[in-house]
């Protein structure tokens, strides 16, 4: 579910208050039964940028041999053929084991992977994990191959994520430092990451939701402190990365659970039915759109 320079996050979007006027009201125009369709340049996908690649603006399609098996991964990912992307990605690390944008993309394959494994399954939690590790993993090669490329931070930040959802609480606020860390660097790099704007709306959801109680229990019983977060800077990041990939589901279903815990149930059924209109566009997809139904019936008499 690529990040910041060296700005402070919350001052490099003067006219921020105007894009989150703009999609509340589309939000309140959804829950209403309306639909209004985010258009613009922008596309679920990060958009390559002077002739470079999805995910690497400042890599040149060169006609090189690993120029074109990147390109190739990039198809085939955005076709949904994760495994055959992730061949393609291999043989661009056996010609270049120091890839950067090879030794990211691998990253969001396996975490694209841990998404997928089913509750369903025996051990789920554990496949989950191992997955989202070696995510980690090449994360942080793709960072110390190039520390200025936001993929690397991003995809860093985003793993450590999925680890904690499914980490106990001890590991889970050992972990949140560094998020924000790496999501902040990915920001810096690149302002117009979307998907860092969306880690960092959920880290600061997941901050605010822990109580008073816990945090004294924390400081008092494991010597740690709870890092601080706010709902309204949830939905602040939330609608900065749909106002830079409006079509992206999970967006919608993250600012909808912000705007329950917010106690707004006409926001949220907004963003909530907004996810369930949207085309599928990545292998996670179904699944937001069947948790955005779940809990559009949960908040349906709130």
């Amino acid at each position: 579910m690529h990040f910041v320079k060296h700005p402070a996050v919350g001052h490099i979007f003067s006219p921020l208050w105007l894009v989150r006027f703009v999609i509340t009201s589309i939000l309140l125009l959804s829950s209403q039964g309306g639909y209004v369709v985010l258009g613009g340049a922008d596309s679920s996908a990060p958009v390559a940028q002077d002739g470079g690649r999805v995910g690497c603006p400042r890599c040149q399609s060169d006609g090189s041999e690993i120029s074109q098996l990147l390109r190739r991964a990039d198809d085939l990912y955005a076709s949904l053929r994760t495994n055959e992307a992730l061949t393609e990605l291999f043989k661009v690390l056996k010609r270049d084991p120091q890839n950067p944008e090879g030794l990211s993309k691998i990253a969001r394959v396996y975490i694209d992977l841990g998404d997928t494994v089913a509750e369903s399954e025996t051990n789920w939690q554990e496949k989950r994990l191992k997955q989202y590790a070696v995510a980690e993993d090449y994360a942080r090669k793709a960072v110390q191959a190039d520390p200025n490329l936001t993929w690397g931070h991003f995809y860093v930040a985003a793993s450590l994520g999925k680890i904690a959802m499914l980490s106990s609480t001890s590991k889970q606020i050992d972990l949140a430092r560094e998020i924000r860390s790496e999501v902040e660097k990915a920001i810096a790099l690149d302002p117009r990451n979307g998907y860092a704007y969306h880690v960092y709306g959920v880290w600061h959801r997941k901050m605010a939701e822990i109580s008073q109680m816990k945090r004294v229990l924390a400081n008092v019983i494991m010597w740690r402190s709870i890092p601080k977060g706010s709902l309204d800077s949830s939905v602040e990041y939330l609608t900065r990365a749909i106002s830079l990939n409006p079509k992206v589901i999970a967006h919608y279903l993250e600012l909808g659970r912000t705007y329950i815990a917010m106690g707004q149930m006409q926001l949220a059924r907004g963003a909530l039915k907004y996810a369930q209109e949207l085309p599928v566009e990545f292998s996670d997809d179904p699944l937001n759109k069947k948790e955005a139904q779940e809990l559009l019936r949960e908040i349906r008499d709130r």
